[in-house]
């Protein structure tokens, strides 16, 4: 084996090795991007801004991981502060009575995983039991103004972020 060759396969191993630490160090996303974000804000906080329509996981140090979101529609919309209640994988899907008046044709229950599902493939649900930031079968609403009040994400996004928070991450929701 040539000088030359060993020099060049070292300096592979080597970027291959920085790649690697750089990849450890960095959060990895889905749709979602590493942004500047000093609100002084705890870090693993969650902070829905529902007028940029832009969910932000708080790392620390100035930084969130930042994700597009669907958000309650005029009149529908909430704002405050909640904690994670539970997480679910493929939840089933009952709609609230509100829902239900104005879509009387809904089923009482969706099964979980069924195409049909507006909670995609997760879901966090947020304290009280209400709200919840989940997935969606339609990806096209997300980055509007068309949710009863939940946060809707793509969901390679509610999978991301799944994985990234607990029960008890503290949700903060402003408009």
């Amino acid at each position: 084996m040539s000088a030359t060759y060993r020099l060049l396969s070292a300096a592979v191993a080597a970027a291959s090795f920085c790649l690697l630490i750089f990849a450890a160090a960095t959060p990895a996303t889905a749709n979602g991007s590493l942004v500047a974000f000093n609100d002084n804000v705890s870090p693993g906080t969650i902070v829905v801004r529902t007028n940029e329509r832009r969910l932000y996981l708080v790392l620390g140090q100035g930084r969130a991981v930042v994700y597009p979101v669907g958000v309650g529609r005029a009149g529908q919309q909430w704002s405050g502060r909640a904690t994670i209640e539970s997480k679910r994988i493929r939840p089933a899907w009952a709609p609230p009575p509100d829902i239900k008046r104005e879509n009387p044709r809904l089923p009482d229950v969706i099964a979980g995983g069924a195409p049909n599902n507006p909670m995609g493939v997760a879901a966090l649900v947020l304290s009280g039991g209400e709200y919840a930031i989940h997935g969606t079968n339609r990806p096209g609403s997300v980055g509007k103004f068309v949710s009863h009040g939940c946060i809707r994400m793509y969901n390679q996004d509610i999978t991301d972020l799944y994985g990234r928070v607990s029960v008890g991450t503290q949700v903060i929701v402003t408009r």
